[in-house]
């Protein structure tokens, strides 16, 4: 019997990888890379020379940061050096009644041993602080002056919130403090007010109050100088004296001058002051806050004098004048061509003259020497005294009805009147002033009973914002006004975001008057590129003398510092423009569409009416631009405020204000800041009919109370119905004569459903006026100088 071999599993024996000689020369390496490189690892080790080479390139490149920082901040503190540098303007700001601004700024000054008995009466003040090298200009605000200090914190580089130890922060200063937040503001400086009755141990944790209530409006507030201290005076005037001031964002390209002397002769108003931000040209507009725009004639160099005894007088020299060929004018608006629209072509008795009317109610011929008369239309039986005091409303004003066509008691019972037979009547033409007079008059003077249903309507606003949020834009169907006429200017979307709709249809007259740009990022590029190359021009840092042509004389007694703003090209023409807005939190009033509003924007302060839609979110608009008419602007939401009003280039920060009894202290009712001048944007009114479905079976019902006869169904038809439970449907056949229709959904339908029908109209804003600081109202019109007047 023979032995077997034993063997192993193939499986298991072990097999060493092959030397592969073949690719072992750099020739095959080489063509095996085929012209990579190979890339060294940053993990890999570098030799003692290469991370000698990387320390010395990262040693040069910070050094060449370093130095690049240097250079900006010299050449943006270059202005304030020398004996001829401009003064860091600083705004003193007191939030408490029992601080004096001008105490504020004796004790700044005593800490560099400088006196205070040249001190103006308007406010302004300026001070050579040697020991820093620096002159500083002080702007004293009075307490509860809300408006001046906007406009002071608007030129000013320093801002100075003066606190007390006594007295808290009342509303009022905490309204101006958000409202600064939301305009921008420059560098703060918190101090407070020198007050010897606190003992030692005290003041720290009162310091300490003050410090935690700033940092919630200025989070870069890290401390609060204490006046009573010699060595806080110190410290806070070197923080008002050294460094470079921030910079706010939407003056950037824009040039002001803060006036230190004004003069007014023969309607030229002369500002005297120092250019600051940008460089200040003759061809553009001027903008005086609470007057308008207005053209410059000449600027004229103002040297300071000198006070050695060698030195000569400097006599003034031209710097820049105008161009004719490229100087803004004072048009804001287009005027209208009514004789470019279309027109009926007379009939052949009608260019013969032999047209003879039949209804006898031709104008006799006025005599030689009389008025001539016109023909109105009054009711039947009504003595020409009486018909003496109708005034023929514009179509204009036809539109201030709109804003309650949402259920308001004043329009249904407009509308509820029986119409009166009107027949023609000669009267004597009236002038402009007899119009206006009895306008107001007839404005004025109001019965018991519209005095009463204006006072109910008024209280009654919570209640219609509460519902309209409860049933969002539903109306209910008048009976006794057929809804084919109620809602006639209305129309019928299958989709809102890409129905069509053609944003140049049935336009008001008023965007026949306003501009309109075909690429507005464009022309803002090319603006400011024009701007900075052109040539004859003020750098800033010169102090001048701007001569400004019609300018009012009132101009000059102001009773506080007057600044000019220079404007950018085209920012004097009127167009539609939007802004995205949030309503302040702390303001709980009702804030509805087209309520008159104060909207303050870059240098101006306009009173606006405006109308509120929904922002889309990314910049989204949908193929037909078409958003959503907001009737209340709400908590919480971002919504887009629209107007008529002068054109701004950049994300300008808006502040809109609502004015109380005390002029000085109006509410701030919303924040944000400009969107763009879109004249194709179209604001959409939604109206929701809604009915009930009486009987169903299935997808099919009879639904009642959306309309009260079978006309409208007729006309309403083709329009797509919803319900609040997510069905679409459409009108199938009219049931009866009282307004019942049988309608198909897209499938079953409940019985506690409700049928909707939505129907949309395009609405407009109201033409803006300029705002006017006064001492009882804030809304006058100026003449030729405001782009946006009425």
């Amino acid at each position: 019997m023979g032995t077997g071999q034993h063997h192993h599993r193939p499986t298991l024996k072990q097999q060493n990888k092959a030397f592969k000689s073949k690719h072992a020369t750099k020739s095959s390496l080489r063509d095996a890379a085929k012209g990579r490189v190979a890339r060294q690892s940053p993990k890999a080790v570098s030799t003692s020379n290469t991370s000698a080479q990387a320390r010395l390139n990262r040693k040069n490149n910070a050094k060449q940061q370093q130095l690049k920082k240097r250079t900006a901040l010299v050449s943006a503190t270059r202005i304030f050096n020398g004996i001829d540098g401009a003064p860091r303007i600083v705004a003193v700001i007191p939030l408490s009644q029992d601080i004096s601004p001008q105490a504020i700024v004796s004790s700044l000054a005593e800490s560099v041993d400088v006196s205070t008995d040249t001190w103006d009466d308007n406010g302004l003040w300026k001070m050579k602080a040697d020991r820093f090298k620096t002159s500083l200009q002080f702007i004293s605000v009075p307490y509860r002056r809300l408006y001046a200090a906007l406009d002071a914190c608007k030129v000013a580089d320093y801002v100075v919130f003066a606190l007390s130890t006594k007295v808290e922060v009342d509303p009022w200063g905490d309204t101006l403090l958000r409202t600064l937040q939301a305009q921008g503001l420059p560098d703060v400086v918190t101090v407070v007010s020198p007050d010897a009755s606190i003992d030692a141990k005290t003041r720290p944790g009162v310091l300490k109050s003050l410090l935690s209530f700033m940092q919630y409006f200025v989070p870069t507030q890290l401390r609060v100088f204490d006046l009573h201290s010699s060595s806080d005076c110190l410290n806070a005037l070197r923080a008002l004296s050294e460094g470079k001031p921030a910079d706010v964002r939407w003056r950037d390209g824009r040039s002001w001058v803060l006036g230190e002397s004004l003069e007014w002769n023969d309607g030229t108003l002369a500002v005297t002051g120092v250019v600051r931000g940008s460089s200040l040209s003759a061809n553009r507009l001027i903008h005086i806050p609470n007057h308008g725009d207005f053209q410059i004639s000449k600027i004229v160099s103002a040297p300071l004098p000198r006070h050695h005894r060698a030195s000569m007088e400097i006599e003034p020299t031209l710097l820049a004048e105008p161009d004719a060929s490229s100087a803004d004018s004072l048009i804001s608006t287009n005027v209208p061509d009514d004789m470019a629209n279309e027109q009926t072509w007379p009939t052949e008795e009608e260019m013969n003259g032999t047209h003879d009317g039949n209804d006898g109610s031709t104008v006799p011929d006025a005599g030689a020497g009389t008025t001539p008369k016109v023909v109105k239309r009054i009711p039947k039986g009504m003595s020409e005294y009486q018909a003496a005091w109708i005034i023929d409303e514009s179509d204009d004003e036809g539109d201030a009805g709109d804003e309650n066509e949402d259920g308001s008691d004043r329009d249904m019972e407009e509308a509820d009147e029986e119409p009166e037979e009107m027949v023609d009547m000669p009267m004597e033409e009236d002038n402009e002033m007899d119009i206006e007079s009895r306008r107001s008059v007839a404005f004025q003077d109001l019965d018991n009973e519209e005095e009463s249903k204006q006072l109910e309507s008024w209280r009654s606003r919570q209640r219609e914002e509460e519902n309209d949020l409860t049933f969002p834009d539903e109306l209910d169907t008048p009976q006794d006004i057929p809804a084919r006429t109620r809602f006639q200017r209305f129309r019928g979307m299958r989709s809102f975001r890409t129905s069509p709709w053609d944003p140049f249809e049935n336009l008001p007259r008023d965007y026949a008057r306003i501009f309109q740009f075909e690429d507005y990022k464009r022309t803002e590029r090319n603006v400011r590129r024009r701007a900075e190359e052109e040539v004859a021009v003020v750098e800033p840092g010169v102090r001048v003398t701007v001569f400004i042509k019609g300018a009012p004389q009132d101009a000059v007694s102001t009773g506080s510092p007057l600044a000019i703003f220079s404007l950018l090209q085209h920012e004097h023409k009127v167009s539609v423009l939007n802004f995205t807005v949030q309503r302040n939190t702390e303001y709980d009033g009702s804030v509805r569409s087209k309520d008159a509003l104060i909207l303050c924007v870059g240098p101006r302060r306009l009173h606006v009416n405006p109308i509120y839609g929904q922002h889309t979110r990314g910049g989204g608009k949908g193929p037909n631009n078409v958003h959503k008419f907001e009737r209340y602007l709400r908590h919480g939401v971002t919504a887009v405020a629209t107007i008529y009003g002068p054109v701004v280039f950049g994300k300008q920060p808006c502040v809109l204000l609502r004015e109380s009894e005390d002029a000085q202290a109006p509410h701030l009712v919303a924040t944000g800041s400009f969107l763009n001048p879109d004249t194709t944007r179209i604001t959409a009114k939604r109206v929701i009919l809604t009915g009930h479905p009486f009987k169903v079976h299935k997808k099919t019902a009879t639904v009642r109370y959306m309309f009260f006869n079978h006309d409208d169904i007729h006309y309403f038809k083709p329009i797509q119905l919803h319900t609040k439970l997510g069905r679409t449907g459409h009108i199938r056949e009219s049931l009866g004569t009282h307004g019942y229709f049988k309608a198909h959904f897209d499938g079953p339908i409940s019985q506690m459903d409700t049928v909707c029908m939505s129907l949309y109209k395009r609405v407009y804003p109201k033409w803006a006026v300029l705002w006017r600081e006064a001492a009882k109202s804030g809304v006058e019109k100026t003449s030729d100088a405001m782009a946006v007047e009425a």
